[in-house]
C-alpha cells in the first residue's frame, strides 16, 4: 500500500497530478482540496494516498489531510459507492458537514452530488452515521460547500481563462458557496483578482 507521497510536483491534467518522487512519476487523482494545496510546477508537495488496485487498473488517489483519506475509505467501503463517487462526496463535503447531515438525516444535501439520487443519500447517510463515529467528530452546525458538478465547471471555465488548474481550484475554493451555480462562481473569482483572465 502506498500510503503517502512526497516529492516535486510537474503538472495536472484535470483532476490527475504528476508528482516526481526520486525521478518516479505518479499519477495521482486529486480531491478538490489536495489540488487546491498545490505548488507551482517544480514545487514540493506531499500528499496522503490512497492505492486501489482493481484486475485491469492500479489508481492513486491524494489528498491534503490524514482525515481526509480517512473520510474517503469510510466512503467508499459504503456499498454501491465507487471511488469516484467517493472523491466527488469528500470534495463537496469535509467530515462535519457530513456528520450533520447524518445526524439531521437529511439526504437532500447529499443529492446535491452529481451521481448521488435521494435513495442512495438516504442509504449512505444511514451507513455514514455508524463510521464517522470513527473520526470522533461531534456533529456541529455546517454547512455544505458549493454543488460539486458546479465546482467542476467553474474550474474549467477559469482554466479556459488561463489560470492553472491549482490556482483554479484554490480560486473556487475562496469563493464557493452553497447553491452558487457555476457562472456565480467563475464572477466572484474574477472579482476577487480583480475581474482579470491569467495572462
Amino acid at each position: 500500500m502506498i500510503g503517502r507521497l512526497a516529492g516535486r510536483f510537474v503538472e495536472t491534467v484535470e483532476q490527475v497530478a504528476l508528482i516526481d518522487v526520486s525521478g518516479v512519476a505518479y499519477e495521482v487523482e486529486l480531491s478538490v482540496g489536495a489540488r487546491s494545496d498545490l505548488p507551482p510546477a517544480g514545487g514540493d508537495v506531499a500528499l496522503y494516498t490512497h492505492l486501489l488496485v482493481r484486475e485491469d487498473a492500479q489508481q492513486l488517489y491524494g489528498f491534503a489531510s490524514r482525515s481526509e483519506r480517512e473520510l474517503f475509505r469510510a466512503v467508499l467501503r459504503i456499498s454501491g459507492v465507487g471511488p469516484k463517487l467517493a472523491l466527488s462526496l469528500i470534495s463537496a463535503f469535509d467530515v462535519d458537514e457530513l456528520a450533520q447531515a447524518a445526524a439531521d438525516g437529511d439526504p437532500g444535501r447529499l443529492t446535491r452530488v452529481p451521481g448521488i439520487g435521494r435513495k442512495t443519500a438516504q442509504r449512505m447517510l444511514l451507513e455514514l452515521k455508524d463510521r464517522l463515529a470513527e473520526f470522533a467528530v461531534t456533529p456541529a452546525a455546517g454547512r455544505p460547500k458549493a454543488d460539486a458538478s458546479a465546482v467542476a465547471e467553474a474550474e474549467r471555465a477559469l482554466a479556459a481563462l488561463g489560470y492553472r488548474p491549482q490556482d483554479a481550484a484554490q480560486l473556487v475554493r475562496q469563493v464557493g458557496e452553497p447553491d452558487m451555480a457555476a457562472e456565480e462562481i467563475v464572477r466572484e473569482a474574477l472579482r476577487a483578482v480583480g475581474g482579470r483572465s491569467a495572462s
